[in-house]
């Protein structure tokens, strides 16, 4: 359990850590065109290897796909920190991607193999709590690091501790079946045509929300043609998978309405704590005019408030074996606090943002550790590595629109504001417009570049076109977390289980084998 955590702070860190430092990394590197791939190329390749992890650890096994998990994040992250280029930055990001989907997939994996359904809540809570720790402390690790020394220490740091985290799964792991072994027959077995509509439809969709709004219009066909082929391949992906004997993801996981649900919490739950993340730096280094370092600061209610609410939530789902109750409440807090994140503006005391973060975290904690065991409920033990990379990836799916999709909406929004309140000056206009008034966010910057200090009519005028654009993001983040709190009304309370079926689990010698190491210490034949 203490590797797999570990395993989880990779993964989690690098998730959020660049939110905080964006702006910086935009800065040094010396260019805005293309900054939020920096962010999407690490989600876009977590979301679309995900089920292809899924799918061939129940072929090579646990350990050893781990193991190439972590050694890939670090290739990344050695490709990522000494990056001199923009495009060098984001092809690091990428193969980290592809390592953290591998990451998140097996540790989550991993526990289901040890532990049955009815008690896995609390190791979940666990280790889920030291990833809500990770992933929230990331903007704090960011900040600090393109504020004091450099934002490539982001990258940098994983090294160490990817190295310290192989030894530990080699040491923690080795009782766990190896699995086959990499060869012909074995490969063969990879759904490869799958997963290439898989990741090509996924890259689809995030180039079109990453152009929408902000390079070309929501109507313009080059946003809609993306969009329209990346949301009809899913689908067809899903009916091919009913043509492959081992499919990456087989049909019958949504085929009753508990984990069908189940699947979309997962995706709304995780959109939502991106969309926050990823939202409230903007108004701290924007409008508070706070530093990278103490914009990280002042997320940190949350990271206090989520991770011991998580275990809290999978310890009361292990005691009383109930799951609907909790994701009902967690689904609840959800609008209420979105709804005020909407009256955010630059008057706002620290104690209002303060709770209202509260009140998101105490939702994301209490969720947290309850999504998966709502999907593998109803399913059989057998499908529980594909019910698991299926359950990663609707994660991993929502982190890409929590992510991309404020930014986008922001970027949009403020481009037509912009237009409209800052007709007469063309300077600020200019440096405003066409993802500006993100790339200035970084605190300190904005006032700076704009001459806000001396220029008070000026400073009102920015202020208002911030605040009134974050508003429309938190007003499109409250539909969709009315549309999780619905879906929880779809959820059947099941039993779940406390046995566990596996044949990944622990392995365990023979009776015979035990009677003969038995006789070997005795000094009599054994009976």
């Amino acid at each position: 359990m203490t590797s797999m955590a570990l395993s989880s702070v990779l993964a989690g860190l690098d998730a959020t850590a660049v939110s905080t430092a964006l702006p910086s990394v935009i800065h040094d590197l010396g260019t805005s065109r293309g900054y939020v791939w920096v962010a999407n190329s690490y989600l876009l390749t977590t979301t679309a290897f995900t089920p292809i992890f899924g799918q061939t650890a129940n072929i090579f096994g646990r350990a050893s796909l781990t193991l190439f998990a972590i050694f890939i994040f670090a290739v990344g992250s050695a490709i990522a920190g000494p990056a001199p280029t923009l495009a060098v930055l984001i092809v690091g990001r990428a193969i980290q991607g592809v390592g953290c989907a591998g990451l998140n997939t097996m540790v989550e994996m991993v526990v289901c193999d040890l532990v049955p359904l009815r008690e896995r809540g609390k190791f979940m809570g666990f280790i889920f709590g030291i990833y809500a720790i990770s992933t929230t402390v990331g903007p704090i690790v960011g900040g600090a690091f393109a504020t004091f020394v450099t934002w490539r220490w982001i990258f940098y740091i994983n090294l160490p501790l990817a190295g310290l985290t192989f030894l530990m799964v080699i040491t923690s792991l080795g009782a766990l079946p190896k699995g086959t072994t990499v060869s012909r027959s074995s490969i063969k077995r990879i759904d490869f045509a799958g997963n290439a509509l898989l990741v090509t439809s996924i890259t689809s969709i995030l180039i079109a929300l990453t152009w929408g709004g902000e390079q070309f219009a929501w109507s313009s066909w080059r946003t809609l043609l993306p969009l329209i082929l990346g949301l009809v391949g899913l689908p067809l992906f899903l009916l091919f998978e009913t043509r492959v004997s081992e499919p990456t993801t087989p049909l019958r996981l949504f085929s009753n309405r508990t984990s069908l649900a189940g699947f979309w919490c997962a995706f709304t739950h995780n959109m939502l704590i991106f969309w926050i993340l990823f939202a409230l730096p903007i108004y701290f280094q924007a409008i508070l005019k706070a530093s990278a370092f103490r914009s990280g600061i002042d997320i940190l209610p949350t990271a206090a408030v989520f991770a011991p609410i998580t275990i809290i939530s999978g310890g009361i789902m292990s005691k009383f074996g109930r799951y609907r109750p909790l994701l009902m409440v967690g689904f609840a807090f959800f609008p209420i606090s979105i709804g005020l994140f909407t009256r955010l503006n630059e008057t706002s005391t620290t104690g209002y943002w303060v709770g209202i973060q509260v009140l998101a975290a105490v939702g994301i904690g209490i969720i947290t550790p309850v999504t998966l065991p709502t999907i593998l409920t109803p399913l059989p033990e057998s499908d529980v590595a594909v019910g698991t990379a299926t359950w990663a990836f609707m994660r991993g799916f929502g982190t890409i629109w929590g992510a991309a999709i404020p930014l986008a909406i922001f970027n949009s929004r403020a481009d037509q504001l912009v237009t409209v309140r800052l007709k007469d000056d063309e300077m600020a206009r200019a440096a405003l417009a066409n993802g500006g008034a993100y790339t200035l966010s970084a605190g300190g910057s904005l006032d700076s570049a704009l001459g806000l200090d001396t220029n008070p009519a000026r400073a009102a005028i920015v202020e208002g076109i911030y605040v009134d654009s974050l508003k429309l993001c938190w007003q499109v983040a409250l539909a969709f977390a009315l549309f999780g709190f619905l879906l929880t009304f779809m959820i059947k309370e099941l039993h779940m289980r406390s046995e566990l079926e596996t044949e990944f689990g622990l392995t365990e010698k023979s009776p015979e084998k035990a009677v003969e190491e038995a006789g070997d210490h005795s000094t009599s034949k054994p009976t």
